[in-house]
């Protein structure tokens, strides 16, 4: 909406979908600035949705092609799952007779452009990583979840779980990963005839082991092989029957679609938004009816009706993941010691500042190295924690319950190898470490690199290594994400809600926080896009005074009309500033300049805004480190520590010579990370060239290119051709290694 009103668009919102545009009338409203000014925190719709029979026929259609004309409208967003945009590409494809029925009054309108948002928590539509609404519901799902694990360990119970899904079983998959589900049943999936018999016994070998819980996820379209439903009920019945263990059901229901959207969402939401405003103002007759779709980082415009074609042609929805995921972490069975001499030995290890989702990567690292069939060890503190042999073996239960652990259990440090090379290679031989999986922020990148320097002089460190990208400030050269971002981003965004709602009563108010980052501008920028800033000033774009004070002129004028919100953010390396309305917000970096502090900030608006508001100020400091793993950084930690692992097994078999591990070249020390639509293995040595090693960010950084987005939605005047967009796009099978979150 805000999009639309910045491009000196007239812009109107139809009341309960389609039904609106039938009605006509009162139902079609205008759209205003402070319509639109709190629905970024709120879920759900506040324009309202509904199913709508009238528009099913051609009569109805016709009522509502009738109330466009007549209002002048010639561009239609439609944001719902396939059957709303099915029906937006038939109402398109008529158009025409339906102007010629309504023949003087359809003079002006002589085409429609139509432009489709995918909203569905199920992500079941084809051509997009993620629908908007589904990691909103992966946050509900989890926070009951995690509720529910302390229950099930206090009483010593089963849990069976229902989520939604009928055709496609993305949020039940990605709720087993995230929570260390037992077992999962998805519609992708079924599992083998004898399914009763392997899910009891891996009950079973779990209670053995010491566990006190288990927790079995079931969409609700789980099948078997013979197509016949596998209900919870009929999962408690079993375990109850066999096992004997006390089992309760929850079926989680509708709880799914509410509550506060996530970041991500949000994010999403704004990015898809602004998407669709650029290619309605692009459309012409001949522009096909499109779709805007997330492809890894990517926004991306499809041709809406071969998406739908392809929902409506599959009965397998999800992601590819989905299949290939079920079986090998949730079906898996708890491995068995291999004979003796046929394993390799790979250690895993935390470096930098800790960031939640660690623990789920190492989760996943372990456990995948176990079902390859190799020895697996853990090393606490990092590099220091290496070079003491501070080191232990890990076995199938050690990491058990990780997975929504914040922070580090292994212990991270800082500290970097190169003063302790002879330490870490003695400990490299005494312990037969043949491959090291590092995760960690800069420091482990760095920390790679003085790892392909020391092998000059020490044989030993000649061993395969991986980084993972792991920190707050997804500040790592060689990946788009970093795990445990989402989570501080999230983080911000909840206390922002909340001081928002102290605010509401005060009126008038500007609040400065001042978030994490370092001299990366992440945190600022995408946190001050979730929660709607008016501004957010970061290291990478450099300001000056005027700049300060063109926003608190911006602000004045903000605050002496009808506008009820606005926000400005700001960043040092830990800093944010969120301004709004009535009440406002402003973000800042902790290092974006060493002399516009936050406090100097905070004073400069506080003395111009005198008589008009008063500030105020928040350091959130290292509560952004910490609290449990988003569904987002639990499930990108685990597919990338599985990643790792498996590249890991094929490295050290590949550097296998005269009965040792050699490796000394380039791209046996890699960083895995996400570029654009796929994971990818990069040398470190090769990203050395953008690396800005002063100030520890990459030379170049995508999401530099939303920035446009945060002034067009904050009411200042600019150009929607500044922010980058996408050009329409056929639909194609993923190529090798691409991946969606």
């Amino acid at each position: 909406g805000r999009t639309g009103l910045g491009g000196r668009m007239a812009v109107y919102c139809a009341p309960q979908g389609y039904q609106g545009l039938v009605d006509g009338g009162d139902h079609h409203q205008g759209g205003s600035w402070g319509l639109t000014s709190t629905s970024s925190p709120q879920g759900g719709t506040v324009i309202g949705s509904a199913r709508c029979k009238d528009f099913r026929d051609r009569e109805g259609r016709l009522r509502a092609a009738h109330n466009l004309v007549k209002r002048g409208i010639t561009n239609l967003c439609v944001i719902g799952g396939d059957g709303s945009l099915t029906g937006a590409d038939t109402f398109r494809s008529e158009w025409s007779d339906l102007l010629s029925d309504l023949q003087k009054e359809a003079t002006k309108s002589s085409y429609l452009n139509i432009v489709g948002l995918v909203g569905s928590i199920d992500n079941d539509f084809c051509g997009t990583d993620m629908t908007i609404g589904t990691d909103s519901a992966l946050h509900r799902i989890i926070e009951i979840v995690d509720a529910i694990t302390t229950t099930a360990q206090s009483h010593q119970r089963t849990f069976v779980l229902e989520v939604m899904g009928r055709h496609c079983g993305y949020l039940a998959l990605v709720t087993s990963l995230s929570c260390g589900a037992d077992w999962v049943f998805i519609p992708e999936c079924p599992p083998d005839d004898d399914w009763e018999e392997h899910l009891c016994r891996r009950l079973s070998e779990t209670r053995t082991r010491g566990s006190r819980l288990n927790i079995i996820i079931v969409a609700e379209g789980a099948i078997d092989k013979n197509g016949k439903p596998i209900t919870s009920e009929d999962i408690k019945n079993l375990v109850v029957k066999r096992l004997g263990y006390d089992t309760r059901v929850t079926v989680l229901g509708h709880v799914q679609r509410g509550g506060t959207p996530s970041a991500f969402d949000r994010i999403l939401g704004s990015r898809m938004g602004v998407e669709a405003v650029m290619a309605l103002l692009e459309g012409t007759p001949d522009t096909p009816a499109c779709v805007v779709s997330l492809s890894g980082n990517q926004a991306v415009r499809l041709p809406l009706m071969e998406c739908v074609q392809v929902v409506t042609s599959l009965t397998d929805l999800s992601p590819s993941f989905c299949r290939g995921f079920c079986p090998h972490l949730c079906h898996a069975p708890s491995p068995l010691p291999s004979p003796q001499g046929s394993t390799h030995t790979v250690a895993v290890m935390n470096v930098g500042a800790p960031a939640a989702g660690m623990n789920a990567a190492v989760r996943s690292t372990v456990r995948i190295g176990l079902i390859q069939g190799n020895r697996v060890l853990v090393v606490h503190d990092g590099f220091e924690g290496l070079a003491k042999g501070q080191i232990e073996e890990a076995g199938w239960s050690y990491v058990g319950g990780w997975t929504g652990q914040g922070g580090s259990k292994l212990g991270t440090k800082r500290t970097l190898p190169k003063k302790s090379f002879e330490q870490i290679s003695a400990n490299i031989t005494k312990f037969n470490i043949q491959g090291l999986v590092i995760i960690g922020g800069f420091e482990a990148y760095t920390g790679g690199l003085e790892l392909m320097e020391g092998r000059k002089l020490f044989d030993e460190l000649c061993i395969p290594f991986v980084v993972i990208p792991a920190t707050v400030s997804n500040n790592v050269p060689g990946s788009d994400f970093s795990v445990g971002a989402d989570t501080a981003l999230n983080t911000i965004c909840t206390t922002c809600d909340r001081i928002k709602q102290s605010a509401a009563g005060t009126k008038r108010r500007v609040f400065i926080i001042e978030t994490m980052g370092g001299y990366c501008g992440y945190l600022a920028t995408m946190a001050g896009l979730a929660a709607g800033a008016d501004a957010a000033y970061i290291f990478e774009e450099p300001f000056t005074i005027r700049d300060l004070q063109a926003n608190v002129e911006h602000l004045v004028q903000k605050m002496r009309t009808t506008v009820k919100r606005g926000l400005v953010l700001r960043y040092l390396i830990h800093g944010l500033f969120l301004i709004t309305g009535f009440w406002s917000l402003l973000g800042r970096n902790e290092k974006c300049n060493e002399n516009y502090t936050t406090d100097f900030i905070f004073n400069l608006y506080s003395e111009e805004g005198k008589g008009i508001f008063d500030s105020r100020k928040n350091v959130l400091g290292h509560m952004q480190q910490g609290g449990s793993p988003t569904p987002f950084d639990r499930n990108f930690a685990t597919k990338m520590g599985a990643k790792a692992m498996n590249w890991m097994s094929g490295k050290i078999k590949e550097s296998y010579r005269n009965g040792r591990i050699f490796a000394n070249t380039p791209d046996s020390g890699c960083v895995l990370g996400m570029r654009k639509r796929a994971l990818v293995f990069q040398p470190v040595t090769e990203l050395k060239d953008q690396t800005d090693f002063e100030h520890r960010i990459p030379k170049e950084q995508w999401w530099l290119k939303l920035r446009p987005i945060l002034k067009i939605l904050a009411k200042y005047e600019i150009d929607l051709d500044t922010s980058e967009h996408a050009h329409l796009e056929h639909i194609s099978r993923k190529r090798s290694g691409e991946t969606s979150i």
